[in-house]
């Protein structure tokens, strides 16, 4: 199968990238490789999800990322540095290939940021993403998986949140673009009959985690026996899901959609698994053996006290079943964070 994956050359995406390449597959990448955090991260994605490691000297964010395509363009993988925001250009990319199925991941992330810039947020995640379906209109493709976010649930009282929960009362930007996102998915998928699945992921944590989530962030503070901030009393909890466990469920939404028709699905992709924020930072100070540094601030704008999936749907529709305990994952987590 072709696939085209939006953000493949971010955490998530890159680990789709090498799942999907490792099983057989073709993939076109489309990245910006966006200066939200050092796009030399993201060259290192790449690198490693195709299964190459290069030297690179690097100059300027064109060249290098010019030089990445040039040296991973093969057979089956090609990487264009595009904006989602330029329907232009992705209409030229779309033109080029014959595609099976779109993996839209790529986005601007983060809830506090996006208090920052809300046109922004909206120019990327919400016209971007109608970029995407327009021209999966045009060109014909009716498979499209695509990521949401927990954050959709805001401040949810019902616990475990479940896909049928109400949630049309988000508390940051980023939230309100994620909600509308699978709105409006509906439309294209009622009128252009758009097979489409919707995952709403719970806090992805794992190697090549971005720097700015607060697993890798706290440890690489701590690590540098820096402060770590530290918002509120440590009771806000998160349903960390590790990131192998995304990818199963990303497989097994493709491997569903694209044996069925008329699918139009939001799911849950979580660990079930609720850890608050004193417990995260005491497994990361056990695995570091070093006392954290808490600079106690108070709780942010935008952000939501708990979050805790029911992914009794996923299980059931998809034959997802996340394996990696908390635990489990951090000690991964600091294996790579160690050598990397």
């Amino acid at each position: 199968m072709n696939y085209l994956v939006t953000g493949g050359s971010g955490f998530i995406g890159s680990h789709l990238v090498e799942h999907l390449l490792k099983n057989g597959h073709s993939v076109i990448n489309i990245d910006n490789f966006d200066d939200f955090y050092d796009y030399k991260i993201k060259i290192k994605n790449t690198l490693e999800s195709v299964g190459k490691i290069s030297e690179f000297t690097f100059r300027t964010r064109e060249h290098d990322v010019q030089k990445l395509i040039f040296e991973t363009s093969s057979s089956n993988y090609q990487l264009y540095y595009q904006d989602i925001r330029d329907k232009n250009g992705l209409e030229k990319i779309f033109s080029k290939h014959r595609i099976n199925a779109v993996i839209h991941l790529a986005a601007l992330a983060g809830v506090r940021p996006s208090i920052e810039k809300p046109l922004e947020y909206e120019e990327v995640n919400i016209k971007g993403t109608m970029n995407i379906w327009e021209l999966c209109r045009e060109f014909r493709i009716n498979k499209f998986v695509g990521a949401s976010s927990s954050s959709v649930y805001g401040n949810n009282e019902k616990i475990p949140f479940s896909e049928t929960d109400h949630v049309d009362q988000p508390i940051s930007p980023y939230a309100a673009t994620k909600r509308c996102g699978e709105i409006l998915g509906h439309v294209y998928h009622h009128l252009y009959r758009i097979d489409m699945i919707h995952l709403r992921f719970f806090t992805v944590y794992g190697p090549r985690q971005r720097p700015d989530l607060a697993v890798h962030k706290f440890t690489q503070l701590m690590a540098e026996n820096k402060e770590i901030p530290f918002y509120g009393d440590g009771t806000t909890a998160r349903d960390y899901t590790y990131i192998s466990d995304i990818v199963a469920g990303i497989q097994k939404s493709i491997s569903y959609i694209e044996s069925r028709d008329g699918v139009y699905e939001i799911i849950n992709l979580g660990e079930s698994e609720v850890i608050t924020l004193n417990e995260m930072v005491e497994s990361i100070e056990a695995s570091l053996e070093k006392r954290p540094l808490k600079n106690m601030l108070p709780m942010q704008p935008g952000d939501v006290l708990k979050t805790n999936a029911d992914i009794s749907k996923a299980r059931a529709l998809i034959g997802y079943q996340p394996t990696t305990s908390f635990q489990n994952g951090i000690k991964k987590f600091m294996e790579w964070f160690l050598r990397k």
